[in-house]
C-alpha cells in the first residue's frame, strides 16, 4: 500500500514539474515573440517608407532632415566586431586548449575560475577601463585622440574572450577519451592528438564558440559608446573614431520622437535579424559537425 501511494505521489509530482517547465517554456516563446512584434511593429513602416536599400546603404544619417542611412553605423559595428575577434579568438581557443588539454587539474580549474570572473565583470568598467588605459596607449603610442576603432576592437575582445573560452573548453573536454587513447595508441604525440583528432572533433564546438562570440561583440554598447568616439562617419583606418548601431540607438533613443524613433527601432531590426542570421549559423555548424562526426 505504502509502496502505492509513493508511486502516486511521485508520478504526480514529476507530473507537476512537467507541467510547471512547459509552462516556462511556453512563457519565454510568448516574450519572445511580443518582443519581436513589438520591435518589427514599430521599425517596420519607417523601413518601408525611407526604402530598404536606402536605409541599409545610405550614408547620410541626418535625422532632422528625414535622412536615415545606417550604413556608417553599419561599417563600424563590423569593423570594431572583426578587430576585436581577430586577436581575440585565436587567442581563447589556445587559451582553452591549454586549460582543458595541457595545464594541469589545478592549474585549469583556477583559470576556469577567472575566466568567470571575468565575465561578471560588468561593461561599463571594461569601457572605463578603456578610456583611462586603452584610449591614452593608442593616442600616445599611434597617434590620433585614441578613440577608435582599435580602441573598440580591444575592450571588445576583452569581454567577449569568457565566451570563446569556456564553450571551447567545453566542446574540447567533450571529446570522448577513446578517441585520444586511441591516436595515443598508434604513437601520436600528444600535440599531434590535440591538432589531428582533439579540435577535429570539438571543431562544431568552437565554431559555436566563435559565432557567440561575434554576437556578444555586435550587441556590446555602453563599453562601445565609452572607447569609439561616436563619429557617424565611415572609418578611415582602425585609428578613426566610429559609431555602431547599438551605440547609435543608446545615445538617440533619448530625445528621438516621430520618424528619427522608428528608425533606432528599425535599426534594432537590423540587429535583431542579424542575430537570428548567427544563431542559424550555430545550429548549422552544429549539425554539419554532427554529421562529419558520424561519417
Amino acid at each position: 500500500m505504502n509502496q502505492t501511494k509513493n508511486s502516486g505521489l511521485n508520478r504526480r509530482g514529476e507530473k507537476l514539474i512537467e507541467n510547471a517547465l512547459v509552462l516556462c517554456a511556453a512563457l519565454f516563446i510568448i516574450i519572445i515573440a511580443l518582443i519581436t512584434v513589438f520591435i518589427f511593429a514599430r521599425g517596420l513602416p519607417l523601413l518601408l517608407k525611407v526604402g530598404i536599400w536606402d536605409f541599409l546603404f545610405s550614408s547620410d544619417w541626418r535625422p532632422t532632415k528625414g535622412m536615415f542611412g545606417i550604413w556608417p553605423m553599419f561599417v563600424g559595428s563590423m569593423a570594431v566586431t572583426s578587430v576585436s575577434m581577430l586577436w581575440a579568438v585565436p587567442l581563447g581557443i589556445i587559451t582553452a586548449i591549454f586549460m582543458a588539454e595541457i595545464a594541469p587539474f589545478r592549474v585549469g580549474r583556477m583559470l576556469g575560475n577567472l575566466v568567470e570572473l571575468l565575465a561578471g565583470i560588468p561593461s561599463v568598467v571594461y569601457g572605463f577601463v578603456g578610456l583611462i588605459v586603452v584610449v591614452p596607449f593608442i593616442r600616445d603610442f599611434f597617434g590620433g585622440n585614441g578613440l577608435s576603432v582599435l580602441a573598440g576592437g580591444i575592450i571588445l575582445g576583452i569581454m567577449i574572450l569568457p565566451t570563446v573560452i569556456s564553450i571551447s573548453r567545453d566542446s574540447i573536454l567533450a571529446v570522448p577519451k577513446e578517441y585520444k587513447e586511441g591516436s595515443l595508441a598508434l604513437g601520436a604525440t600528444h600535440y599531434q592528438t590535440i591538432r589531428r583528432v582533439i579540435i577535429p572533433a570539438a571543431r562544431s564546438g568552437i565554431i559555436t564558440a566563435v559565432v557567440l562570440g561575434m554576437g556578444r561583440a555586435i550587441g556590446e554598447t555602453m563599453a562601445v559608446v565609452m572607447v569609439t568616439g561616436n563619429s557617424t562617419v565611415i572609418p578611415s583606418n582602425i585609428l578613426a573614431p566610429v559609431r555602431t548601431m547599438t551605440s547609435n540607438i543608446v545615445l538617440e533613443m533619448g530625445y528621438a520622437s516621430g520618424d528619427h524613433q522608428a528608425a533606432l527601432f528599425a535599426t534594432g531590426m537590423v540587429l535583431f535579424v542579424f542575430i537570428v542570421f548567427l544563431n542559424l549559423m550555430v545550429k548549422f555548424a552544429a549539425k554539419a559537425g554532427t554529421a562529419n562526426g558520424k561519417n
